[in-house]
């Protein structure tokens, strides 16, 4: 089969790599779509620690066309979208409820090979099956809703908080679309890419602006996320953080990353300041509300690459032009 291939730090290509073959409890998944994620940029950079070679691709769904042996929940024909987390479910982080933390954490696309293939291969536990009116190239979004939703678990909002986020691509965009369903009172976003921060609007924003010192909130925000990953987004946000408010961190930043905070500050205002990482427990809740409508797909996905052009689809990518990419075997 064809598959994209990370081959080494900073280089990947497209190749003939084996078929997969199912396990018993395992399923052999036509992929339909597989969507690019910064993941995928720190992978070709040599972070996360995959072993090279590595087909990448975390974020995908499409048609089952095999089985294990021992596979009763899905069948051949069905459409599907795919979690990628892989858990010991031994470790301490597995057995208090932390799984998307296990000491042994791994993932299809991260650690093993991925989406961006003609086929994949993926326990069957990790399958969620898409209704009818779904369509399966779409369903690629399942994957990076469920982190937003975890965001939005991490965050435990309340009604009527005021939202700034930093970042309108993908990842920025769902939070916004989030927030407007958690009864957020304002959503404000920030970017410096003028077309992204454009979707945002479109989308419906109650300010937006490349510059935060543009926006009207001399007392800070409720609830503040980066999520961009980048040194200055993260510094400026933790400073715009309104008394007893929040600052989620959920942008993927380089290791070398970093920032100062005040704990002075972080003491006497009672500010919060925490993460969240990939998924957990919100793969299934994520595939229904994009059952039910939550994102427009046209809007978000901007580009279907064939899979042929995987490397110019990094490229793109990686030079932050348009909002979610898919590849398309």
């Amino acid at each position: 089969m064809k598959a994209a291939v990370i081959e080494s730090v900073g280089r990947a290509v497209v190749a003939e790599v084996p078929d997969p073959t199912p396990g018993p409890r395992e399923v052999v998944v036509e992929v339909a779509a597989c969507g690019l994620c910064g993941t995928d940029l720190h992978i070709l950079q040599g972070e996360f620690a995959p072993k090279l070679p590595i087909v990448p691709g975390h974020e995908f769904a499409g048609e089952v066309v095999g089985v294990g042996t021992r596979v009763t929940e899905v069948s051949v024909g069905d459409r599907v979208a795919v979690d990628p987390s892989l858990y010991c479910y031994e470790c301490r982080y597995c057995r208090t409820g932390h799984n998307n933390l296990c000491e042994r954490w791994a993932a299809i696309g991260v650690t093993t090979a991925g989406g961006a293939a003609t086929y994949a291969l993926a326990p069957v536990a990790n399958c969620v099956k898409l209704p009818e009116h779904v369509r399966t190239q779409d369903a690629a979004l399942v994957e990076p809703l469920s982190c937003a939703v975890r965001g939005y678990d991490v965050l435990r909002s309340r009604l009527g908080a005021h939202v700034l986020i930093y970042g309108s691509g993908t990842m920025g965009l769902m939070m916004l679309e989030l927030a407007k369903r958690t009864g957020a009172a304002s959503v404000d976003v920030v970017d410096v890419n003028p077309a992204r921060l454009e979707t945002a609007r479109r989308l419906g924003v109650s300010a937006s602006a490349a510059n935060p010192d543009e926006l009207d909130r001399p007392q800070g925000w409720d609830l503040v996320v980066d999520a961009t990953g980048n040194a200055a987004a993260i510094q400026d946000g933790l400073d715009r953080v309104a008394k007893a408010g929040t600052f989620l961190q959920f942008g993927v930043a380089d290791y070398a990353t970093r920032v100062t905070i005040d704990p002075y500050r972080i003491y006497n205002q009672e500010i919060t300041i925490t993460g969240s990482m990939a998924v957990l427990h919100s793969f299934e809740r994520a595939a229904e509300l994009f059952a039910n409508g939550v994102l427009d797909p046209d809007v978000f996905i901007s580009d279907r690459i064939p899979l042929e052009r995987y490397p110019e689809a990094l490229e793109q990518f990686a030079s932050g032009v348009g909002r979610k990419i898919v590849v398309v075997p």
